[in-house]
C-alpha cells in the first residue's frame, strides 16, 4: 500500500471516530442537575420531570442592605432567592450575601461590620448546609479576634435564577469532543449497579427505598449523591460547641439559624449529626429541619432535586412557607401584609 493510501485511510478512520463522538455528545442532553454535570451522567435518566412552581420574579428582588427588614448569610441553598421570595412576598425587606463570599468565615467583629455596612434591620438569619458548618464554624472560631476580610456586599437579583420549568432538548454544542461517550459509559454503569457506587468525581448513585415515590426522574429507584455528604463527616459535639459559642458573641440583633440537612441524611442517613441536632434543638436557635425535611420528603417527590444536591423549586417554596412562620414568631408581619 502506497503511503498516500494508507494516509487517506487514516484520516477516514480518524474523520469517522471524531463524527461519532461529536454526534453522540451533540445528542446528549445538556445537564441541568450540578451532579448529573460534575458527575457526567445523562439527565435523560436523572432529570427531574416535574413542573416548578410558578416563579414571581418581583419577589426575586430584594432590598439594599439599608433598608433590609432581615439579613441573610447564606449559601447554595439562598441563591436563587426562592426561599426568601416567600418573606418578600409577604412583605418583609430582605437582603441575602453569603459565607463564601468571606471565605467561609465570620469574624468576631461582624456585628460591627453589618453596622457599617448600613443594616439596621430586626433580624439576621445564619442559614448553611449540614457539611459545611463545621467548616465554617472552625474558621469564624480561628478568627474571633481578627476582622471581616471584606466589605458587605450584596446584590438584589438572585445568585442563580431558578428554574421555571422542565428543561427541554438541546443540542449540545458547548460539551468537550469526548463528553458524550464518557456520559454514556457513565449512566450505563449507573443503570446497571445494584450497590451504591462513585460514578465521576464527587456524584455517587445510591439507591434509595421506595425511590419512585420520592423522585419523579425515569431511573428513579436510585438518584445522584453529593460524596461530600458524607466525606466531610457528620456535626458533633464539639460543633455544637463551637456553634454556642460563636452564637453567644452575637448579641446586636436577634438572630436565627436554618442548619439544612444534607440531601444524604434527609434520604439515606436520618441520625448522621444526631449528636449536634439533639443538642441544637435544646437550644432553640432555630427550627429544626432535619425533623422538617425528613418528614416532607415522604409527601413531596422531588423535595431536594435527582440530579443535584440542592432543594428543589418545589422544596424552595415549602421551605420559605415554613421559614415565614418561623419569622413571624420574631418579627411581627409589616403593617401591608399581602395575601
Amino acid at each position: 500500500m502506497s503511503p498516500a493510501k494508507l494516509w487517506l485511510r487514516v484520516f477516514f478512520a480518524g474523520f469517522v471516530v471524531i463524527t461519532a463522538l461529536l454526534v453522540v455528545t451533540l445528542l446528549t442532553p445538556v445537564p441541568y442537575g450540578d451532579l448529573s454535570r460534575i458527575g457526567r451522567v445523562s439527565d435523560h435518566e436523572f432529570g427531574w420531570k416535574l413542573q416548578p412552581p410558578p416563579v414571581v420574579e418581583q419577589d426575586l428582588i430584594e432590598s439594599p442592605v439599608s433598608q433590609a427588614d432581615i439579613l441573610i448569610v447564606g449559601d447554595s441553598f439562598s441563591m436563587t432567592h426562592q426561599w426568601q421570595a416567600v418573606l418578600v412576598h409577604a412583605g418583609y425587606r430582605v437582603t441575602t450575601t453569603y459565607w463564601a463570599t468571606y471565605s467561609e468565615a465570620l469574624c468576631g467583629d461582624v456585628d460591627a461590620w453589618l453596622a457599617e455596612a448600613g443594616f439596621h434591620g430586626k433580624l439576621v438569619i445564619f442559614q448553611s448546609v449540614e457539611r459545611l458548618l463545621d467548616e465554617r464554624m472552625q474558621k469564624s472560631e480561628a478568627c474571633v479576634n481578627g476582622r471581616m476580610s471584606r466589605k458587605f456586599t450584596a446584590k438584589p437579583e438572585p445568585f442563580i435564577h431558578p428554574f421555571t420549568g422542565v428543561p427541554g432538548f438541546e443540542l449540545n454544542w458547548t460539551a468537550r469532543l469526548t463528553s458524550g461517550l464518557v456520559t454514556y459509559r457513565n449512566t450505563r454503569r449507573a443503570k446497571e449497579t445494584r450497590s451504591d457506587v462513585l460514578i465521576s468525581r464527587a456524584t455517587m448513585v445510591r439507591l434509595v427505598p421506595d425511590g419512585c415515590d420520592r423522585f419523579s426522574h425515569r431511573l428513579c429507584d436510585r438518584a445522584l449523591f453529593y460524596s461530600d455528604d458524607v466525606d466531610n463527616g457528620p456535626l458533633t459535639l464539639k460543633t455544637l460547641e463551637r456553634f454556642k459559642a460563636f452564637t453567644a458573641a452575637r448579641k446586636a440583633t436577634p438572630l436565627l439559624w436554618m442548619v439544612i440537612p444534607n440531601k444524604t441524611t434527609t434520604y439515606l442517613k436520618p441520625d448522621y449529626s444526631r449528636e449536634f441536632v439533639d443538642g441544637f434543638n435544646k437550644l432553640g436557635m432555630g427550627p429544626d429541619l432535619f425533623s422538617l425535611m425528613r418528614e416532607q420528603r415522604l409527601t413531596m417527590r422531588d423535595l431536594y432535586f435527582p440530579n443535584d444536591t440542592h432543594l428543589s423549586t418545589h422544596g424552595q417554596v415549602f421551605l420559605g412557607q415554613f421559614m415565614l412562620q418561623e419569622v413571624r414568631k420574631i418579627l411581627p408581619p409589616p403593617a401591608s401584609t399581602p395575601p
